[in-house]
């Protein structure tokens, strides 16, 4: 076996069951109808507001009038303040309604995140920033089911919910196992209307979470078993003819979680944290920010840049330029400050001494070069 550094990371825990077939979304009602509990009380549909207007999918979502359903605003990325609002508002529909017995988060990688995390606070109470941390959380939460509507960001199979705190302009997650989910319902067919620059970006998600894990120090034989097998997924769909075909759009469903798997034995590396920075400062979604990121890490990841290019000019999708010119010092600082905070990916890529190599003005210069 690979030699495994001091990760934290002993007894891993993945989801507890999934279904990966088109038309998957079919077997909800089941699955809800097989918790003892959901006759006696709510179940909370938390869905992408991408499908407000879907009347085909909304239709079809086993929705009861003692049920909510509640749409998440997917312009920004979720904010401990959207969180805790979200939250009221469920706690108040459970209360004019039955005692909530299930979450089903419909979506992309903000939905997703967002439905686990009213889920951790629906069962250990107190406000999200609470839980921005390393297991933090110390109940299970509200049973959950996670239908990822975008393949990437492995949202379905981690370990944590991802969020910024405006009062700390941090971005951090909740990282527990509590925060899994205990059910997927993985159907390729709800991919079909995602935007192709979007597909694209996100689906990036998949490959850069490997990269980094498989040149990091944390490893083990699974971990990077997972990571192997989800890379060479998103090669072979980022480098076919068409990226979005209906079998193209299968694998990198399955190499999202495969990847989201793999992360839960392991950390990211360097790209990450320089996505957060972006993501906090300049309010880029965590997909394109990755990918930027990547872009202008060429000294750290030169084969995977390398690739990245290769991919983007294969589907003829451009990476934003020069995104961080014009900035001036206030920015600057808090584009060191989101990057730097994340200690375990940048140890994980640079070991412990990560700051004497990531100086400040490092960090700035490779900044300006994105």
């Amino acid at each position: 076996m690979t030699k495994q550094l001091e990760t934290g990371i002993y007894n891993v825990r993945n989801v507890g069951r999934y279904i990966v077939q088109e038309n998957a979304l079919d077997f909800l009602p089941q699955i809800l109808e097989s918790r003892p509990d959901i006759n006696i009380g709510s179940a909370i549909f938390i869905v992408d507001e991408f499908f407000q207007q879907d009347t085909d999918l909304v239709g079809r979502l086993p929705i009861r009038d003692v049920d909510s359903i509640f749409f998440v605003p997917t312009k920004d990325e979720p904010t401990t303040e959207y969180i805790n609002a979200l939250y009221s508002e469920v706690v108040s529909a459970g209360r004019r309604n039955r005692n909530i017995e299930a979450i089903v988060g419909i979506g992309g990688g903000t939905t997703l995140d967002t439905a686990k995390a009213v889920s951790n606070l629906l069962g250990n109470g107190g406000r999200a920033e609470d839980y921005q941390g390393w297991d933090l959380l110390t109940k299970p939460g509200v049973y959950k089911v996670g239908v990822p509507t975008i393949s990437g960001t492995g949202a379905e199979a981690t370990r944590t919910c991802v969020m910024t705190s405006k009062k700390t302009g941090l971005k951090l997650g909740m990282n527990s196992d509590f925060s899994l989910y205990d059910q997927l319902l993985l159907d390729p067919t709800l991919t079909k209307t995602v935007p192709r620059e979007q597909y694209f970006f996100t689906g990036m998600d998949a490959y850069i979470h490997c990269a980094e894990s498989l040149t990091g120090s944390y490893r083990n034989s699974i971990g990077d078993a997972l990571s192997e097998k989800s890379l060479k997924l998103c090669q072979d769909v980022f480098m076919s003819d068409d990226m979005m075909t209906e079998e193209c759009r299968a694998k990198l469903m399955v190499a999202s979680y495969l990847g989201g798997c793999a992360i839960a034995t392991s950390y990211v590396g360097i790209v990450h944290p320089f996505s957060a920075g972006l993501s906090v400062v300049l309010g880029l979604h965590h997909g394109v920010a990755n990918c930027i990121a990547l872009n202008g890490l060429k000294n750290f990841y030169g084969a995977a840049q390398e690739e990245l290019v290769a991919m983007t000019e294969k589907q003829n999708v451009v990476i934003p330029q020069s995104v961080c010119s014009g900035l001036g010092g206030d920015d600057l600082d808090r584009l060191y400050d989101a990057t730097i905070i994340h200690e375990k990916p940048l140890i994980n890529a640079l070991g412990s001494d990560f700051r004497d190599i990531l100086t400040r003005d490092r960090v700035i210069n490779l900044f300006s070069q994105m």
